[in-house]
Protein backbone atom coordinates (compact mmCIF):
# COMPACT_ATOMS: atom_id res chain seq x y z
CA UNK A 1 0.00 0.00 0.00
CA UNK A 2 2.92 2.29 0.66
CA UNK A 3 3.81 2.26 -3.02
CA UNK A 4 0.26 2.76 -4.40
CA UNK A 5 -0.25 6.39 -3.34
CA UNK A 6 2.97 7.81 -4.95
CA UNK A 7 2.06 6.02 -8.18
CA UNK A 8 -1.47 7.46 -8.04
CA UNK A 9 -0.14 10.93 -7.40
CA UNK A 10 2.28 10.53 -10.28
CA UNK A 11 -0.51 9.42 -12.64
CA UNK A 12 -2.76 12.32 -11.56
CA UNK A 13 0.08 14.78 -12.06
CA UNK A 14 0.69 13.44 -15.56
CA UNK A 15 -3.01 13.76 -16.38
CA UNK A 16 -3.02 17.37 -15.18
CA UNK A 17 0.05 18.17 -17.26
CA UNK A 18 -1.54 16.61 -20.35
CA UNK A 19 -4.81 18.53 -19.75
CA UNK A 20 -2.92 21.79 -19.25
CA UNK A 21 -0.88 21.15 -22.38
CA UNK A 22 -4.13 20.55 -24.25
CA UNK A 23 -5.57 23.84 -23.08
CA UNK A 24 -2.40 25.71 -24.02
CA UNK A 25 -2.40 24.02 -27.44
CA UNK A 26 -6.09 24.84 -28.02
CA UNK A 27 -5.49 28.47 -27.05
CA UNK A 28 -2.42 28.72 -29.25
CA UNK A 29 -4.38 27.30 -32.18
CA UNK A 30 -7.45 29.44 -31.31
CA UNK A 31 -9.87 26.62 -32.02
CA UNK A 32 -13.01 28.15 -33.58
CA UNK A 33 -16.17 27.99 -31.49
CA UNK A 34 -19.77 29.00 -32.09
CA UNK A 35 -20.16 29.80 -28.38
CA UNK A 36 -19.23 32.75 -26.19
CA UNK A 37 -17.37 32.06 -22.94
CA UNK A 38 -19.88 31.58 -20.13
CA UNK A 39 -17.57 31.49 -17.11
CA UNK A 40 -15.57 34.71 -16.65
CA UNK A 41 -12.28 33.98 -14.88
CA UNK A 42 -10.94 37.57 -14.72
CA UNK A 43 -12.38 39.82 -11.97
CA UNK A 44 -14.79 42.47 -13.27
CA UNK A 45 -12.74 45.39 -11.89
CA UNK A 46 -9.70 44.06 -13.70
CA UNK A 47 -11.64 43.73 -16.99
CA UNK A 48 -12.99 47.27 -16.70
CA UNK A 49 -9.59 48.77 -15.84
CA UNK A 50 -7.93 46.94 -18.73
CA UNK A 51 -10.60 47.90 -21.28
CA UNK A 52 -10.73 51.53 -20.16
CA UNK A 53 -6.97 51.74 -20.62
CA UNK A 54 -7.26 50.28 -24.13
CA UNK A 55 -10.16 52.54 -25.14
CA UNK A 56 -8.20 55.61 -26.40
CA UNK A 57 -6.02 53.56 -28.76
CA UNK A 58 -9.00 51.56 -30.09
CA UNK A 59 -11.04 54.69 -30.73
CA UNK A 60 -8.13 56.51 -32.36
CA UNK A 61 -7.60 53.62 -34.76
CA UNK A 62 -11.28 53.66 -35.73
CA UNK A 63 -11.42 57.47 -35.97
CA UNK A 64 -8.39 57.41 -38.27
CA UNK A 65 -10.21 54.86 -40.44
CA UNK A 66 -13.32 57.04 -40.65
CA UNK A 67 -11.20 60.09 -41.52
CA UNK A 68 -9.46 58.21 -44.31
CA UNK A 69 -12.79 57.06 -45.75
CA UNK A 70 -15.19 60.00 -45.32
CA UNK A 71 -15.70 63.72 -45.09
CA UNK A 72 -17.78 63.84 -41.91
CA UNK A 73 -18.07 67.63 -41.69
CA UNK A 74 -21.43 69.30 -41.18
CA UNK A 75 -22.76 70.32 -44.62
CA UNK A 76 -26.55 70.63 -44.42
CA UNK A 77 -28.64 70.75 -47.57
CA UNK A 78 -30.55 73.97 -48.08
CA UNK A 79 -34.33 73.78 -47.70
CA UNK A 80 -34.51 70.04 -46.98
CA UNK A 81 -35.22 68.70 -43.50
CA UNK A 82 -36.56 65.67 -41.70
CA UNK A 83 -40.09 65.66 -40.24
CA UNK A 84 -39.19 67.59 -37.09
CA UNK A 85 -36.76 70.01 -38.73
CA UNK A 86 -33.32 68.39 -38.58
CA UNK A 87 -31.20 69.24 -41.63
CA UNK A 88 -30.35 66.63 -44.25
CA UNK A 89 -26.66 66.25 -45.00
CA UNK A 90 -25.68 66.63 -48.65
CA UNK A 91 -22.80 65.82 -50.97
CA UNK A 92 -20.63 62.82 -51.67
CA UNK A 93 -18.76 62.07 -48.43
CA UNK A 94 -16.85 58.97 -49.55
CA UNK A 95 -13.30 59.97 -50.46
CA UNK A 96 -11.87 58.98 -53.82
CA UNK A 97 -8.74 56.80 -53.95
CA UNK A 98 -5.40 58.56 -54.03
CA UNK A 99 -3.91 59.05 -57.48
CA UNK A 100 -6.36 61.50 -59.02
CA UNK A 101 -9.02 59.05 -60.24
CA UNK A 102 -12.48 60.65 -60.60
CA UNK A 103 -15.97 59.20 -60.15
CA UNK A 104 -16.44 59.39 -63.90
CA UNK A 105 -13.21 57.48 -64.52
CA UNK A 106 -14.22 54.81 -62.01
CA UNK A 107 -17.62 54.45 -63.67
CA UNK A 108 -15.89 53.83 -67.01
CA UNK A 109 -13.88 50.90 -65.60
CA UNK A 110 -15.00 47.30 -65.37
CA UNK A 111 -15.17 45.58 -61.98
CA UNK A 112 -12.06 43.62 -62.94
CA UNK A 113 -10.13 46.81 -63.75
CA UNK A 114 -11.13 48.47 -60.47
CA UNK A 115 -10.06 45.35 -58.60
CA UNK A 116 -6.76 45.05 -60.47
CA UNK A 117 -5.86 48.73 -60.01
CA UNK A 118 -7.01 48.62 -56.36
CA UNK A 119 -9.08 51.81 -56.71
CA UNK A 120 -12.30 50.71 -55.05
CA UNK A 121 -13.09 53.68 -52.71
CA UNK A 122 -12.33 52.90 -49.07
CA UNK A 123 -15.78 54.14 -48.04
CA UNK A 124 -17.42 51.49 -50.20
CA UNK A 125 -15.78 48.63 -48.31
CA UNK A 126 -17.81 47.08 -45.47
CA UNK A 127 -17.76 49.36 -42.41
CA UNK A 128 -16.35 47.79 -39.23
CA UNK A 129 -17.91 48.13 -35.80
CA UNK A 130 -16.16 50.81 -33.66
CA UNK A 131 -14.37 47.87 -32.01
CA UNK A 132 -15.05 44.93 -34.27
CA UNK A 133 -13.27 42.21 -32.24
CA UNK A 134 -15.43 43.18 -29.24
CA UNK A 135 -18.70 44.20 -30.94
CA UNK A 136 -21.95 44.83 -29.11
CA UNK A 137 -24.60 47.54 -28.92
CA UNK A 138 -23.33 51.12 -29.00
CA UNK A 139 -25.70 54.09 -28.66
CA UNK A 140 -25.42 57.73 -29.80
CA UNK A 141 -24.70 60.22 -27.03
CA UNK A 142 -28.01 62.07 -27.48
CA UNK A 143 -29.96 58.89 -26.78
CA UNK A 144 -27.78 57.95 -23.80
CA UNK A 145 -28.34 61.37 -22.21
CA UNK A 146 -32.12 61.36 -22.69
CA UNK A 147 -32.56 57.84 -21.28
CA UNK A 148 -30.38 58.75 -18.31
CA UNK A 149 -32.50 61.87 -17.75
CA UNK A 150 -35.86 60.08 -17.96
CA UNK A 151 -35.13 56.67 -16.46
CA UNK A 152 -31.78 57.04 -14.65
CA UNK A 153 -30.70 54.05 -16.78
CA UNK A 154 -27.18 54.41 -18.14
CA UNK A 155 -26.40 53.07 -21.64
CA UNK A 156 -22.80 54.27 -21.50
CA UNK A 157 -20.16 51.62 -22.25
CA UNK A 158 -16.94 51.92 -20.25
CA UNK A 159 -14.94 50.49 -23.16
CA UNK A 160 -16.35 52.31 -26.19
CA UNK A 161 -18.25 55.34 -27.51
CA UNK A 162 -20.44 55.69 -30.59
CA UNK A 163 -18.43 56.64 -33.66
CA UNK A 164 -20.48 58.82 -36.08
CA UNK A 165 -21.25 62.52 -35.43
CA UNK A 166 -24.82 63.48 -34.58
CA UNK A 167 -25.37 65.58 -37.72
CA UNK A 168 -25.15 62.50 -39.99
CA UNK A 169 -27.72 60.55 -37.94
CA UNK A 170 -31.54 60.55 -37.91
CA UNK A 171 -33.23 63.23 -35.85
CA UNK A 172 -33.79 62.53 -32.19
CA UNK A 173 -36.44 62.24 -30.99
CA UNK A 174 -38.03 61.18 -34.27
CA UNK A 175 -41.61 61.89 -35.30
CA UNK A 176 -44.18 59.10 -34.96
CA UNK A 177 -46.95 58.61 -37.51
CA UNK A 178 -49.71 56.00 -37.09
CA UNK A 179 -51.50 54.20 -39.91
CA UNK A 180 -54.65 54.20 -37.77
CA UNK A 181 -54.66 57.92 -36.94
CA UNK A 182 -53.13 59.90 -39.82
CA UNK A 183 -55.30 62.82 -38.74
CA UNK A 184 -53.09 63.29 -35.66
CA UNK A 185 -49.85 63.81 -37.59
CA UNK A 186 -46.77 63.42 -35.37
CA UNK A 187 -48.01 61.86 -32.11
CA UNK A 188 -44.62 62.00 -30.35
CA UNK A 189 -45.21 65.59 -29.18
CA UNK A 190 -41.46 66.05 -29.57
CA UNK A 191 -40.67 63.49 -26.86
CA UNK A 192 -38.62 60.31 -26.82
CA UNK A 193 -41.07 57.55 -25.89
CA UNK A 194 -39.93 55.63 -22.81
CA UNK A 195 -41.40 53.51 -20.02
CA UNK A 196 -41.94 56.78 -18.11
CA UNK A 197 -44.19 58.53 -20.63
CA UNK A 198 -45.63 55.96 -23.07
CA UNK A 199 -48.96 55.79 -21.21
CA UNK A 200 -49.61 59.52 -21.10
CA UNK A 201 -48.69 59.85 -24.79
CA UNK A 202 -50.75 56.94 -26.14
CA UNK A 203 -53.61 56.27 -23.72
CA UNK A 204 -56.79 56.99 -25.66
CA UNK A 205 -55.07 56.56 -29.04
CA UNK A 206 -54.18 52.86 -28.90
CA UNK A 207 -56.33 49.92 -27.88
CA UNK A 208 -55.33 47.92 -24.77
CA UNK A 209 -53.39 45.26 -26.73
CA UNK A 210 -51.40 47.87 -28.64
CA UNK A 211 -50.71 49.83 -25.47
CA UNK A 212 -49.38 46.71 -23.76
CA UNK A 213 -47.26 45.96 -26.83
CA UNK A 214 -45.75 49.43 -26.65
CA UNK A 215 -45.05 48.97 -22.93
CA UNK A 216 -43.03 45.86 -23.71
CA UNK A 217 -41.15 47.68 -26.47
CA UNK A 218 -39.97 50.31 -23.99
CA UNK A 219 -39.29 47.94 -21.07
CA UNK A 220 -35.59 47.22 -20.35
CA UNK A 221 -34.50 43.59 -20.52
CA UNK A 222 -31.01 42.07 -20.11
CA UNK A 223 -28.70 42.15 -23.13
CA UNK A 224 -25.16 41.02 -23.92
CA UNK A 225 -23.38 44.25 -22.91
CA UNK A 226 -26.02 45.59 -20.51
CA UNK A 227 -27.00 43.09 -17.81
CA UNK A 228 -26.47 42.36 -14.11
CA UNK A 229 -23.68 39.80 -14.35
CA UNK A 230 -19.90 40.21 -14.30
CA UNK A 231 -19.93 39.85 -18.10
CA UNK A 232 -21.15 43.31 -19.07
CA UNK A 233 -19.79 46.59 -20.47
CA UNK A 234 -21.48 49.06 -18.14
CA UNK A 235 -19.82 50.17 -14.92
CA UNK A 236 -22.82 49.29 -12.77
CA UNK A 237 -25.14 46.30 -13.16
CA UNK A 238 -27.75 47.24 -15.74
CA UNK A 239 -31.47 46.58 -16.16
CA UNK A 240 -30.68 46.14 -19.84
CA UNK A 241 -31.92 47.71 -23.05
CA UNK A 242 -35.28 48.16 -24.76
CA UNK A 243 -36.35 47.54 -28.34
CA UNK A 244 -36.82 51.28 -28.66
CA UNK A 245 -33.28 52.04 -27.49
CA UNK A 246 -32.24 51.24 -31.07
CA UNK A 247 -35.57 51.71 -32.85
CA UNK A 248 -36.13 55.00 -31.04
CA UNK A 249 -39.74 56.19 -31.39
CA UNK A 250 -40.34 53.28 -33.75
CA UNK A 251 -37.78 54.73 -36.15
CA UNK A 252 -34.00 54.56 -35.66
CA UNK A 253 -31.35 56.66 -33.94
CA UNK A 254 -28.42 55.10 -35.82
CA UNK A 255 -27.37 52.80 -32.96
CA UNK A 256 -25.05 50.04 -34.13
CA UNK A 257 -24.35 46.40 -33.29
CA UNK A 258 -23.02 43.26 -34.99
CA UNK A 259 -25.34 40.71 -36.58
CA UNK A 260 -25.74 37.63 -34.42
CA UNK A 261 -26.05 35.00 -37.13
CA UNK A 262 -22.49 34.84 -38.53
CA UNK A 263 -19.32 33.21 -37.20
CA UNK A 264 -16.42 33.79 -36.75
CA UNK A 265 -16.28 37.32 -35.36
CA UNK A 266 -14.33 38.93 -38.22
CA UNK A 267 -17.06 37.93 -40.69
CA UNK A 268 -19.91 39.40 -38.65
CA UNK A 269 -21.43 42.45 -40.28
CA UNK A 270 -21.91 45.81 -38.62
CA UNK A 271 -25.62 46.51 -38.30
CA UNK A 272 -27.15 49.90 -39.05
CA UNK A 273 -30.46 49.87 -37.15
CA UNK A 274 -33.28 50.07 -39.73
CA UNK A 275 -36.43 52.07 -39.18
CA UNK A 276 -39.63 50.29 -38.15
CA UNK A 277 -41.72 52.73 -40.17
CA UNK A 278 -43.78 50.90 -42.76
CA UNK A 279 -43.39 47.49 -41.13
CA UNK A 280 -46.99 46.73 -42.14
CA UNK A 281 -46.07 46.54 -45.85
CA UNK A 282 -42.89 44.49 -45.36
CA UNK A 283 -42.66 40.73 -45.81
CA UNK A 284 -39.02 40.18 -44.82
CA UNK A 285 -37.37 41.20 -41.56
CA UNK A 286 -33.71 41.51 -40.60
CA UNK A 287 -31.18 42.75 -43.16
CA UNK A 288 -30.04 39.20 -43.97
CA UNK A 289 -32.08 36.84 -41.83
CA UNK A 290 -35.15 36.80 -44.11
CA UNK A 291 -37.49 36.27 -41.14
CA UNK A 292 -41.01 36.03 -42.49
CA UNK A 293 -43.06 38.02 -39.98
CA UNK A 294 -42.61 40.88 -37.56
CA UNK A 295 -43.56 38.41 -34.81
CA UNK A 296 -40.59 36.20 -35.78
CA UNK A 297 -38.36 39.27 -35.83
CA UNK A 298 -39.54 40.48 -32.41
CA UNK A 299 -39.01 37.10 -30.77
CA UNK A 300 -35.66 36.55 -32.48
CA UNK A 301 -34.36 39.94 -31.31
CA UNK A 302 -35.20 39.32 -27.66
CA UNK A 303 -34.06 35.69 -27.48
CA UNK A 304 -31.05 35.69 -29.81
CA UNK A 305 -29.92 38.99 -31.33
CA UNK A 306 -29.73 40.63 -27.89
CA UNK A 307 -27.09 38.01 -27.02
CA UNK A 308 -25.09 37.79 -30.25
CA UNK A 309 -27.18 34.83 -31.36
CA UNK A 310 -26.01 32.68 -28.43
CA UNK A 311 -28.88 31.20 -26.34
CA UNK A 312 -26.38 29.59 -23.94
CA UNK A 313 -24.99 32.86 -22.66
CA UNK A 314 -28.48 34.38 -22.86
CA UNK A 315 -29.59 32.00 -20.12
CA UNK A 316 -26.78 33.20 -17.88
CA UNK A 317 -27.56 36.88 -18.40
CA UNK A 318 -31.32 36.67 -18.01
CA UNK A 319 -32.98 36.15 -21.39
CA UNK A 320 -36.50 37.53 -21.67
CA UNK A 321 -38.56 34.63 -23.06
CA UNK A 322 -41.64 36.25 -24.55
CA UNK A 323 -45.00 34.50 -24.69
CA UNK A 324 -45.78 34.16 -28.41
CA UNK A 325 -49.58 34.24 -28.27
CA UNK A 326 -49.88 37.46 -26.27
CA UNK A 327 -46.69 39.41 -25.64
CA UNK A 328 -45.08 38.88 -29.06
CA UNK A 329 -48.43 39.43 -30.75
CA UNK A 330 -49.08 42.66 -28.84
CA UNK A 331 -45.60 44.04 -29.62
CA UNK A 332 -46.00 43.19 -33.28
CA UNK A 333 -49.44 44.77 -33.42
CA UNK A 334 -48.05 48.11 -32.29
CA UNK A 335 -45.13 47.92 -34.70
CA UNK A 336 -47.58 47.33 -37.55
CA UNK A 337 -49.11 50.75 -36.84
CA UNK A 338 -45.90 52.71 -37.49
CA UNK A 339 -46.35 54.64 -40.73
CA UNK A 340 -43.98 56.29 -43.17
CA UNK A 341 -43.73 60.09 -42.86
CA UNK A 342 -46.12 62.06 -45.09
CA UNK A 343 -44.94 62.61 -48.68
CA UNK A 344 -47.22 65.37 -49.98
CA UNK A 345 -45.76 65.31 -53.50
CA UNK A 346 -46.70 61.64 -54.09
CA UNK A 347 -50.02 60.46 -55.50
CA UNK A 348 -51.87 57.30 -54.41
CA UNK A 349 -49.66 55.20 -56.69
CA UNK A 350 -46.47 56.47 -55.06
CA UNK A 351 -45.47 58.57 -58.06
CA UNK A 352 -44.88 62.34 -58.15
CA UNK A 353 -47.83 64.65 -58.74
CA UNK A 354 -46.67 66.84 -61.66
CA UNK A 355 -48.54 69.78 -60.16
CA UNK A 356 -46.55 69.60 -56.92
CA UNK A 357 -43.12 68.29 -57.91
CA UNK A 358 -40.22 70.34 -59.23
CA UNK A 359 -38.70 69.82 -62.66
CA UNK A 360 -35.59 68.32 -61.04
CA UNK A 361 -37.65 65.84 -58.97
CA UNK A 362 -39.62 64.77 -62.05
CA UNK A 363 -36.37 64.25 -63.93
CA UNK A 364 -35.13 62.15 -61.02
CA UNK A 365 -38.26 60.02 -61.15
CA UNK A 366 -37.65 59.40 -64.85
CA UNK A 367 -34.07 58.32 -64.11
CA UNK A 368 -35.19 56.17 -61.14
CA UNK A 369 -37.68 54.17 -63.21
CA UNK A 370 -35.52 54.26 -66.35
CA UNK A 371 -31.77 54.43 -66.80
CA UNK A 372 -30.86 53.87 -63.13
CA UNK A 373 -33.01 50.69 -62.90
CA UNK A 374 -33.75 51.47 -59.24
CA UNK A 375 -37.37 50.32 -59.62
CA UNK A 376 -36.27 46.77 -60.47
CA UNK A 377 -35.78 46.27 -56.73
CA UNK A 378 -37.60 49.36 -55.41
CA UNK A 379 -40.99 49.52 -57.20
CA UNK A 380 -43.70 52.04 -56.23
CA UNK A 381 -45.69 52.70 -54.14
CA UNK A 382 -43.52 51.69 -51.15
CA UNK A 383 -40.29 51.25 -53.11
CA UNK A 384 -39.44 47.71 -52.05
CA UNK A 385 -39.94 44.35 -53.75
CA UNK A 386 -39.83 42.52 -50.39
CA UNK A 387 -37.06 40.28 -51.73
CA UNK A 388 -33.34 39.80 -51.12
CA UNK A 389 -30.59 40.55 -53.64
CA UNK A 390 -26.87 39.87 -53.80
CA UNK A 391 -25.03 42.94 -55.13
CA UNK A 392 -21.75 40.99 -55.29
CA UNK A 393 -19.68 44.05 -54.42
CA UNK A 394 -16.71 41.71 -53.92
CA UNK A 395 -16.30 41.80 -57.71
CA UNK A 396 -14.59 45.17 -57.25
CA UNK A 397 -11.99 44.41 -54.57
CA UNK A 398 -9.74 41.80 -53.04
CA UNK A 399 -10.75 40.63 -49.55
CA UNK A 400 -8.82 42.33 -46.77
CA UNK A 401 -8.93 42.80 -43.02
CA UNK A 402 -10.11 46.27 -41.90
CA UNK A 403 -9.78 46.93 -38.15
CA UNK A 404 -10.80 43.39 -37.30
CA UNK A 405 -13.48 43.13 -40.00
CA UNK A 406 -12.85 40.81 -42.94
CA UNK A 407 -14.07 42.81 -45.94
CA UNK A 408 -15.34 40.19 -48.36
CA UNK A 409 -18.70 39.09 -49.74
CA UNK A 410 -21.82 40.56 -48.10
CA UNK A 411 -24.22 37.96 -49.47
CA UNK A 412 -27.94 38.61 -50.07
CA UNK A 413 -29.37 41.76 -48.50
CA UNK A 414 -33.06 42.57 -48.19
CA UNK A 415 -34.55 45.42 -50.21
CA UNK A 416 -35.35 48.17 -47.71
CA UNK A 417 -38.31 50.49 -48.52
CA UNK A 418 -37.27 53.90 -49.82
CA UNK A 419 -40.35 55.73 -48.57
CA UNK A 420 -39.09 58.37 -46.15
CA UNK A 421 -35.49 57.46 -46.98
CA UNK A 422 -34.13 60.95 -46.37
CA UNK A 423 -34.84 60.46 -42.64
CA UNK A 424 -32.82 57.25 -42.22
CA UNK A 425 -29.11 58.03 -42.71
CA UNK A 426 -26.58 56.44 -42.90
CA UNK A 427 -27.34 53.96 -45.67
CA UNK A 428 -26.86 50.32 -46.71
CA UNK A 429 -27.22 47.49 -44.21
CA UNK A 430 -24.02 48.41 -42.34
CA UNK A 431 -24.23 52.21 -42.59
CA UNK A 432 -21.17 52.53 -44.84
CA UNK A 433 -22.82 55.25 -46.99
CA UNK A 434 -23.27 58.59 -45.24
CA UNK A 435 -25.55 60.45 -47.67
CA UNK A 436 -27.94 59.76 -50.53
CA UNK A 437 -25.28 61.14 -52.87
CA UNK A 438 -22.88 58.44 -51.60
CA UNK A 439 -25.58 55.86 -52.24
CA UNK A 440 -26.08 57.02 -55.83
CA UNK A 441 -22.33 56.81 -56.52
CA UNK A 442 -22.16 53.33 -54.95
CA UNK A 443 -24.98 51.91 -57.08
CA UNK A 444 -23.73 53.72 -60.17
CA UNK A 445 -20.60 51.57 -59.91
CA UNK A 446 -22.28 48.39 -58.65
CA UNK A 447 -24.82 48.39 -61.50
CA UNK A 448 -22.59 49.89 -64.19
CA UNK A 449 -25.10 52.66 -64.91
CA UNK A 450 -22.81 55.46 -66.17
CA UNK A 451 -25.08 58.20 -64.83
CA UNK A 452 -23.97 61.77 -65.57
CA UNK A 453 -23.78 64.53 -62.95
CA UNK A 454 -27.24 65.93 -63.79
CA UNK A 455 -28.86 62.50 -63.55
CA UNK A 456 -27.24 61.85 -60.18
CA UNK A 457 -28.44 65.19 -58.82
CA UNK A 458 -31.97 64.56 -60.08
CA UNK A 459 -32.02 61.09 -58.56
CA UNK A 460 -31.15 62.47 -55.13
CA UNK A 461 -33.86 65.13 -55.44
CA UNK A 462 -36.45 62.47 -56.25
CA UNK A 463 -35.48 60.24 -53.31
CA UNK A 464 -35.74 63.20 -50.96
CA UNK A 465 -39.38 63.57 -52.07
CA UNK A 466 -40.32 59.98 -51.29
Amino acid sequence: MKFVRPKLIFVMACCMIVALAGLIYAESKKVPSSYSPVVITEPFDSIMTRMKAAKPEIEKKHTDLLSSRYDLSNKPAQGVTMSRGKAIQEGVRVKLPQGGVTWEQLAAMTPEQIKEKNVWPEGFYPLPHPNHPEGGMVFPKTHIEEIKKQEQRDLTRFDLDFDLPDHVLPESPAAIFLTTRPDLGDVSKGKLVTIDNYFELFNGILNPKQLEGLRLLVTPFPQQQFNQTDDRRSEKPSRGVTCFDCHANGHTNGATHLVGDIRPQEFRHRLDTPTLRGVNIQRLFGSQRALKSVEDFTEFEQRAAYFDGDPVIATKKGVNVLERGSQVHFMAEFQELLDFPPAPKLDIYGKLDPQKASELELKGQEVFFGKAKCAVCHPAPYYTDNLMHNLKAERFFKPKMINGRMASADGPIKTFPLRGIKESPPYLHDGRLITLEDTVEFFNLIQGLNLNADEKKALVAFMRAL
